[in-house]
């Protein structure tokens, strides 16, 4: 508890964080996301490649039997007179509570109820779906909305197929689908005959609430999403790979697996043939105050996820050689994309290869009380400007965006 307080005192209000690796068994690595060329393996090919970072997390990774202890877990990290130390983000959340995720969030959650992830995949992933809280309940997890924005700094290249299959064709009997969940154990099941794709641009984002099945694209992909890693794979061979079955059952309670009806229940129907998906659901960047206004104070802002009341995110632009004080209605977690210079007395800095276990300055979480008094940042350099992403917890106060 001591080191916890004397972290938050150090930052006053914003702590720093470790990275924090996942590895996914069934992906193979696009390598965008700034890890060791050696390090992609490091945990064994048992484990699969790492694929994922994750942002201010204080929620474990569901890997299976071999999941590390701290799998999918952010550290704080202390530093004072040579001496490093680091603490769970979430035992600071329990003992700080809303003097540090303020007390709206506290008083509803108890916790930290969300974390963002860069998902760097150099195929697609199969089609599948992230239960809604009902649903998600069955195995004790919560519901799992989630969305994605394509940062241009990590996608110099597309990766084998930069489209995502979202939803089911309006039109499609939902006695097809249930026939391709059937064949799952038969080589492929051909679900995505029955889906939409879309070409994946950097720069914009889409919106995938519970029950949507969704095949994300090989772009790498930003991701806020709610504190829940539940998952089922409706899609049985991707990329020429076969998916293990043990992912189609992954989501339902024991009792439930075989049940090809227990699959669908968890389709969301109409949200899944909407013959609006790319008006409802693709989100181009919105700024958030007047363009003009914020670039003669030396940056701009703009919101890349508003669709859910469950997170958001925002994209910050600090121009070169600038200084500018930024204020925000909540606490939020942030990841450097790009530049160097000073978060009040944080250095900042924007690194382009990654050790595995190596400390970095790239990522921090701001307190409620730190973003309300908003936070200062200096650009150090006269050419590269700062660009960070900023992770926000549910019913941003200061989003007010429609739809």
């Amino acid at each position: 508890m001591e080191i916890i307080e004397k972290a938050f005192e150090q930052g006053n209000g914003v702590l720093r964080l470790a990275p924090n690796w996942v590895p996914r068994s069934f992906c193979v690595p696009g390598r965008r996301i700034k890890l060791h060329p050696d390090d992609y393996y490091v945990l064994g090919g048992e484990r699969g490649g790492i694929d994922e970072r994750w942002f201010s997390s204080t929620t474990p990774a569901k890997n299976g039997p071999l999941t590390g202890e701290f799998e999918g877990l952010s550290f704080v990290v202390y530093e004072n007179e040579g001496k490093t130390e680091q603490v769970l983000l979430s035992d600071c959340v329990n003992h700080l509570q809303g003097k540090l995720i303020g007390d709206r969030l506290w008083d509803q959650y108890q916790s930290w109820p969300m974390y963002s992830k860069f998902f760097d995949n150099m195929g697609p992933l199969p089609h599948h779906i992230h239960h809604n809280d009902e649903k998600a309940a069955d195995i004790g997890q919560d519901g799992k909305p989630e969305a994605y924005y394509f940062p241009p700094q990590l996608n110099n290249h597309g990766g084998d197929f930069p489209y995502t299959f979202i939803g089911i064709a309006p039109g499609t009997p939902k006695a097809q689908i249930k026939e391709c969940l059937e064949n799952f154990s038969k080589g492929d099941n051909k679900i995505t005959n029955y889906s939409q794709a879309y070409r994946l641009e950097p720069g914009t984002g889409w919106d995938v609430p519970p029950g949507l099945l969704h095949a994300p694209g090989s772009l790498c992909t930003y991701e806020p999403q709610k504190a829940s890693d539940v998952f089922a794979m409706y899609q049985s061979l991707v990329n020429e790979a076969i998916i293990p079955e043990e992912l189609l059952w992954k989501g339902l309670p024991e009792e439930k697996k075989g049940d090809y009806d227990a699959l669908m229940d968890i389709i969301d129907w109409d949200l899944n043939v909407d013959p609006d998906m790319m008006k409802n659901r693709f989100m181009a960047p919105l700024p958030v105050e007047d363009q003009t206004k914020m670039e003669a104070a030396g940056y701009s802002e703009k919101w890349i996820v508003y669709k859910s009341t469950a997170f958001s995110a925002k994209e910050l632009t600090v121009f070169p050689g600038q200084t500018v004080t930024i204020t925000d209605a909540a606490a939020y977690g942030l990841i450097m994309m790009q530049g160097h210079g000073k978060l009040n007395d944080w250095t900042i800095e924007t690194p382009a290869l990654i050790r595995y276990g190596q400390l970095t300055s790239d990522e921090f979480f701001v307190s409620e009380v730190a973003a309300k008094r908003g936070v200062t940042i200096h650009n150090h350099s006269q050419t590269d400007p700062i660009v960070m992403l900023k992770h926000f917890g549910p019913e941003n106060p200061d989003l007010t965006i429609e739809g």
